[in-house]
This record gives C-alpha cells, sequence and structure tokens, in this order.
C-alpha cells in the first residue's frame, strides 16, 4: 500500500513538473532567464561557423538581442530545414523561437506562429561565372536546391515556365551540399534564398554569379510555438523596438551592407504598430 502511494506521488510530482515547464512560453522564458533560438549553422551569412570556430551571422546577432533585451540567456541549438518546424512544435518546445532563413508561409503558419517579416530575401540562381549565357538556358541545365524548403518547389515551377516540362532539380541536405554538388559540376547552377546564394558564392570571390532575376519574394518569419500571443506580442514589439531606435540597422549593415562580402541593400521597413 505504501509503494502504491509512493508511486502516485512521484507520478503527481512529474505530471506537475511537466505541466509547469508546458506553460505559456513568455512564462517559462522568463522564469528560467532561458531563451532557447533554433539557428542554422550553414546558412552564411545568416548562421555559420566562421573561421575561429565561432557560430556567427545576422540571425544570431538578432537572437542574441533579442535575449539581451528580455533579460535572458541565449541558449543556441542547431536547426536545419527538415527540424527548424518541428522543434517549435513539440509539447515542450525544443526552442522557444527559430530564425533560419524561413519564410512566412500559409502553410508553415497552419503549423506553428510567426512572428512580423524581419527580413526581406527572394530566391534567385548562382551559376559559375559565365557558364550560364541566358536565363533561358537553365531550362535545360542541372539545378540544385534543398530539401524541405519552398526553393525546390519554386525552382522546379520556373524552369518549367521557361520551358522544360520535365526539369531536373535534386534536392541536397542542407547549404553545404548544396554549394558543393556546384563547385564539383554535379549540377550547372543552384537555387535558393539569395542572401544564402551570395554568403557561399563569397567564400570564392569572382568564380561565381547569380543568374536572372528574383522569382519569388521570401519575406522571412521568426517560427515561434502556435497559440502563445503573448510570446508572440513580446517578440513582434521587440522586433519593432530594435527598428526603431537603430539597432536592427546596426545589425543589418554588418552582415549586409556595402562593405561586406554580402551586400544586400536593405529595401523593406519591419511593419511597425502605433
Amino acid at each position: 500500500m505504501r509503494i502504491l502511494k509512493i508511486t502516485a506521488l512521484t507520478a503527481l510530482l512529474v505530471m506537475a513538473a511537466t505541466m509547469a515547464y508546458a506553460g505559456p512560453t513568455y512564462d517559462r522564458v522568463m522564469s528560467t532567464k532561458v531563451l532557447k533560438a533554433g539557428l542554422t549553422n550553414q546558412g552564411i551569412p545568416a548562421g555559420f561557423i566562421n573561421d575561429k570556430n565561432e557560430w556567427v551571422g545576422f540571425d544570431v546577432d538578432i537572437a542574441a538581442e533579442i535575449a539581451k533585451r528580455l533579460g535572458c540567456k541565449l541558449e543556441k541549438v542547431v536547426v536545419n530545414n527538415n527540424t527548424r518546424v518541428t522543434y517549435v512544435q513539440t509539447n515542450p518546445p525544443k526552442v522557444d523561437m527559430t530564425l533560419a532563413n524561413m519564410t512566412h508561409k500559409r502553410s508553415r503558419d497552419e503549423q506553428i506562429d510567426f512572428s512580423i517579416t524581419y527580413f526581406f530575401d527572394g530566391q534567385k540562381f548562382l551559376a559559375k561565372k559565365g557558364a550560364i549565357k541566358d536565363v533561358k538556358d537553365l531550362a535545360n541545365a542541372k539545378v540544385g536546391s534543398m530539401q524541405g524548403t519552398t526553393s525546390i518547389i519554386n525552382a522546379t515551377e520556373y524552369l518549367k515556365k521557361i520551358g522544360n516540362p520535365n526539369p531536373t532539380v535534386i534536392g541536397y541536405d542542407g547549404e553545404i551540399a548544396m554549394f558543393e554538388a556546384l563547385r564539383s559540376g554535379r549540377v550547372q547552377a543552384i537555387s535558393t534564398d539569395a542572401t544564402i546564394l551570395l554568403g557561399y558564392a563569397a567564400k570564392e570571390p569572382g568564380k561565381y554569379e547569380l543568374v536572372g532575376d528574383f522569382i519569388s519574394d521570401e519575406p522571412y518569419g521568426i517560427g515561434l510555438p502556435q497559440d502563445d500571443s503573448k510570446w508572440r506580442d513580446t517578440i513582434n514589439f521587440t522586433l519593432q523596438d530594435m527598428w526603431m531606435d537603430g539597432t536592427y540597422k546596426q545589425i543589418y549593415m554588418k552582415w549586409f551592407g556595402p562593405d561586406t562580402p554580402y551586400n544586400f541593400p536593405l529595401t523593406s521597413k519591419i511593419e511597425m504598430w502605433p
């Protein structure tokens, strides 16, 4: 009888602890003072490992600034194209927010919530310099993209549009594998968000070039746990505050300014609420 009581008590304590941890994200983060951010470590220059073996990048700096303003320690968690959504979905979530070149799509919004758009990108193609004389040459080229992204869908549809009803678009597991396929000649071009292409092209200056115009708009949002409005508002207000006091632009220019290898002019404005 006593063993049964102890077992029941233990089960209740475990249940209580689980319920407490699985509460609203805002309350948990403010209680623990730890903010877990899902970040890529292959997405130059959003999040990557530099020559000093440091995890750096635009998204890393944005996440660090958010954590700082909330009075929290930032805990960085590696995510990729296949885990950046699921890590926010678990209960409790493995991360409290995901910043990983993630376009806010209606289909993704059915699974998780998103912040306001905090970065504005678009999809292009990258090829070895001089290899693609005309954008229509892409129609019959082998093209690489990434698994688990909208980029592979967009590239396929675009190649059909310019003349190939059955284009060859190969999905690779991450940015490094995709770029290596281009370097080795296994594909003639790769396609994903322009800033990622600029990041990898900068590793070998002068050898690669962007081809054609943007084939899509890619508004990035911070992925957040579903139906947690207090946490979503907190992230949105923090982003807006960063924009208003100039911190956002400082971080942006650090990574995408004219004096960087990844020059990408800021042409849009974060949504501001009065």
